[in-house]
């Protein structure tokens, strides 16, 4: 693909319609530049492999395909320049150098995703997965096995579970791994000990299996740390979130500058949605909603009123005492949820504008203004209402380290139908593995979830 992409970005500089805006001063025979591009195309495999982008362990996500094969033709073409730059008898056309980096990202990516499909479509028949002992029979040990048998393109299949680590176990997968073929074993018992961890381990290492356990959410916390010597002594420091130092400020800059242009283009759907929510019913079109924020500092989100007026609760309507006491028979009678969260089903106080925005998630762009506030981000954990805030438990508090976000990993994957626990571990995974190109995969996955049906609005 590379080698394609420099034959194409030469014949690309030599047409006609190129050469008539660009003069070709320095005549470069294409055998001059291949033998180049050889040379350069080898460097670049090897470039490729520091990336990681011939690590054949486990299946690939396409995001994080297109990152390294970007970071990795970037690099290679950085490479070249530098050297053009002290050896300039080369060849001087800066037209072809980058054509050829342009081409060969979408080149290689194109090659590689279809690498991906074909390794997907062979995974879910059963090809090439890897078979694997389960043991646990925690909510972790039901959630892996649910997810492992609905995606098999995950390249993993379930051949055989154990409840518990115990001593009776290591006789049982003697046979179990003579009469099925085992490539790896993973743990989600919480309550194993090391002695027994121990003894696992040295089994699957006699027995050529791969060993994983599932971590739990101190590990997931331990890992997100530095070490500092103080006094010639190391200090490990636990970071509340892996968005700290310049990830902050390039997160930061993101928003101002995303959300500054979202509110500009999309005025008119904010005017047409603000006129349809009049023309339906009196009363406000923002609806100032209390929220509690990162550190938990309260603030009011901005969000186009989806109920009728007489119903919404907060300091800027009248009724509002009255509509938290029907509020609070409802949640009794119709809420969806447990734990500190509610959601209330075919919920009677909604407008059909605002079932139709709620749905669409429409109601909620005026966060944008938020955004450009600084009290929210564009991605983050989800906001909370203070009284139910009330409710968490010190590990709930944990969320409340990052600013809150309009999307995020919660939204995207289940939106208002997931179960407040599963939400708040979406939550607390993505503080501790923030990044850059997590957010972008958020951003893409968005627009999806936004239209997925859902169990209540």
């Amino acid at each position: 693909m590379v080698l394609l992409a420099g034959w194409l970005a030469y014949r690309i500089r030599f047409t006609t319609s190129v050469t008539g805006i660009y003069e070709v001063l320095y005549p470069l025979s294409f055998t001059e530049f291949f033998h180049g591009l050889l040379i350069c195309g080898f460097f670049l495999l090897i470039i490729f492999a520091w990336n990681g982008l011939y690590d054949i362990a486990g299946t690939r996500r396409v995001l994080d395909e297109f990152r390294k094969i970007f970071v990795a033709c970037s690099t290679g073409i950085t490479f070249v320049i530098i050297f053009l730059f002290f050896n300039r008898e080369l060849f001087s056309s800066r037209f072809i150098i980058l054509t050829t980096w342009a081409i060969s990202i979408v080149l290689v990516a194109l090659m590689r995703f279809t690498v991906i499909q074909i390794e997907r479509f062979l995974l879910k028949r059963g090809l090439g997965a890897h078979q694997v002992l389960l043991i646990g029979d925690n909510r972790t040990a039901r959630v892996l096995n649910d997810t492992i048998t609905r995606y098999p393109q995950l390249g993993l299949r379930v051949v055989e579970r154990a409840n518990k680590i115990t001593m009776d176990l290591f006789t049982k997968l003697e046979k179990i791994i003579k009469l099925k073929q085992v490539d790896e074993v993973i743990v989600t018992d919480p309550d194993f000990t090391r002695a027994q961890a121990n003894q696992l381990i040295q089994f699957c290492k006699v027995h050529h299996l791969q060993f994983k356990y599932a971590a739990d959410l101190f590990d997931a916390q331990i890992t997100n740390m530095t070490i500092r010597p103080l006094a010639g002594i190391p200090i490990v420091e636990v970071h509340n979130t892996a968005l700290r130092g310049w990830g902050r400020i390039v997160k930061r800059s993101l928003d101002l500058v995303f959300s500054a242009f979202v509110l500009i283009l999309i005025s008119p759907l904010l005017a047409g949605i603000a006129l349809a929510i009049k023309i339906e019913s009196t009363g406000p079109v923002i609806y100032r909603n209390r929220r509690i924020g990162e550190n938990g500092k309260p603030f009011d989100t901005y969000k186009f009123r989806s109920m009728f007026a007489q119903y919404c609760i907060g300091e800027q309507f009248d009724s509002s005492n009255e509509a938290l006491k029907l509020e609070q028979q409802l949640i009794t009678e119709k809420s969806i949820k447990v734990g500190p969260l509610y959601k209330i089903k075919n919920d009677p106080r909604v407008t059909k504008v605002g079932r139709f925005i709620r749905r669409t998630s429409l109601d909620e762009l005026p966060q944008f203004a938020n955004v450009l506030l600084g009290q929210m981000s564009i991605i983050g954990p989800r906001p909370h209402q203070p009284r139910e805030v009330a409710k968490y438990t010190d590990q709930h508090k944990i969320v409340l380290n990052m600013k809150p976000g309009i999307t995020g990993l919660a939204q995207i994957f289940g939106r208002s139908d997931l179960d407040f626990e599963e939400e708040v571990n979406l939550d607390i995974y993505y503080m501790e593995n923030w990044s850059i190109w997590l957010d972008l995969y958020i951003s893409f996955k968005t627009p999806l979830a936004m239209f997925k049906e859902r169990e209540a609005l």
